[in-house]
């Protein structure tokens, strides 16, 4: 096994500026530009490392979930913020684009959205 001190996680942008306006203030999360990249501080104490790449490409998967209190005031914060929710086909989301699981017992409820370089990222609450 390898003896480690800690962990993060990270992904890459094509655009380190607007991945630093939209993670801080959009989203309102601590960044830290260190020169190599972003330290983006999330909630729980995690860190995740945003780095900036020529030929990035989006992943075709949620590289962020994002816990909630209330996924409603989550998502409306988001919409005012000018943030588009995205919808997938298939996905019994309601017409604020939650697809709402916790009701049902078949898990959270949970919303999707973008940032400035597609990465899907998720808000959610269990």
């Amino acid at each position: 096994m390898v003896t480690t001190t800690g962990s993060f996680s990270g992904f890459s942008v094509n655009d380190q500026a607007a991945a630093l306006a939209f993670y801080r203030d959009t989203l309102g999360l601590d960044v830290e530009d260190t020169g190599m990249g972003l330290d983006v501080a999330i909630p729980g104490g995690q860190h995740v490392f945003l780095y900036e790449k020529a030929d990035h490409a989006p992943a075709t998967f949620t590289v962020l979930n994002l816990e909630v209190a209330d996924i409603d005031v989550a998502v409306d914060e988001l919409v005012a913020a000018g943030v588009a929710l995205e919808r997938y086909a298939g996905m019994p989301q309601d017409e604020k684009g939650v697809m709402r699981g916790k009701a049902a017992g078949e898990g959270p409820d949970i919303a999707w959205f973008t940032d400035p370089a597609g990465n899907i990222l998720s808000v959610l609450n269990g």
